[in-house]
């Protein structure tokens, strides 16, 4: 393991223990998700302050930008969103079920995972900043439009969301207009995207193919783990939401299969 990487590790030890404490204190481990756009701005940029002068290669401080302005903002979109709101319920659950056994297990299970998760999605970055390769090319250029697209769905979704839900008269209903109505998850969508963006700009590091672990822990996790299944089954029976479902597709954006003319539904989902 080279420096960059020992460095950006040693970063999101000190980073998720930190949070592990203030939500330790707080009884709130849900705080982690409000860290966790932030968390990637710790690792890269950290590493970057402590590495070789190769990582000013503007391949490096493109990657940096990035990932700076994706985390920066998600940061301020879920801090602001939880504000008020207490612990999420899937810690909540966690916390029941665990138990006495939650100081522990949420050390271990919520935070150093979520700092190994960190650390293996920013690979395409640190392996840019061990070693970023020839100059800037048109696999660049489509990389940062394809972080567009992805960073233009998941901050237009969610800005939608927020004001969605800011209408009292929307209480208890789910969001079908907008982005949306394209997708059940368009934010997830958009997250996934800018990760594939962020892999095609690291293919111009010589070991750049080893970033593609990357955007495959990002689409199974959205797609398998934590992201559709644990947040869609929290409606699993809701007839207007089995409807929302049958009509529109739950990840990439499509049009309608069909009219979809029941009301909007609650979405705490996102």
């Amino acid at each position: 393991m080279t420096e960059i990487f020992g460095d950006a590790a040693f970063v999101l030890l000190l980073y998720m223990v930190c949070m592990y404490l203030i939500g330790l204190k707080a009884r709130d481990n849900s705080l982690i998700d409000i860290a966790y756009g932030p968390a990637f701005i710790a690792a890269c940029w950290g590493a970057w302050l402590l590495g070789p002068e190769t990582s000013r290669h503007p391949r490096a401080l493109l990657l940096l930008v990035l990932v700076g302005l994706w985390g920066l903002r998600l940061g301020l979109h879920i801090g602001l969103r939880h504000r008020g709101r207490g612990e999420d319920f899937r810690y909540r659950k966690f916390r029941e079920d665990w138990g006495a056994t939650i100081v522990w297990r949420s050390f271990l299970q919520i935070y150093m995972l979520q700092g190994a998760v960190v650390w293996l999605v920013s690979l395409p970055v640190l392996l840019v900043l061990d070693n970023p390769g020839e100059m800037l090319g048109w696999r660049d250029l489509l990389g940062f439009l394809l972080f567009s697209v992805g960073f233009f769905f998941e901050a237009v979704s969610d800005w939608q969301l927020v004001r969605f839900k800011r209408d009292p008269g929307n209480r208890g209903k789910i969001i079908t207009h907008g982005l949306w109505r394209l997708s059940r998850h368009p934010n997830y969508f958009g997250e996934a995207t800018l990760w594939w963006g962020i892999f095609l700009i690291g293919l111009g590091a010589p070991a750049g193919i080893f970033g593609l672990i990357s955007p495959l822990t990002i689409n199974f996790l959205l797609l398998k783990v934590s992201g559709i299944p644990m947040l869609e089954e929290k409606y699993r029976g809701n007839p207007e939401f089995e409807a929302y479902r049958a009509g529109t597709n739950a990840f990439f954006p499509w049009f309608p299969r069909r009219s979809q003319h029941h009301t909007d539904r609650d979405s705490e989902r996102n």
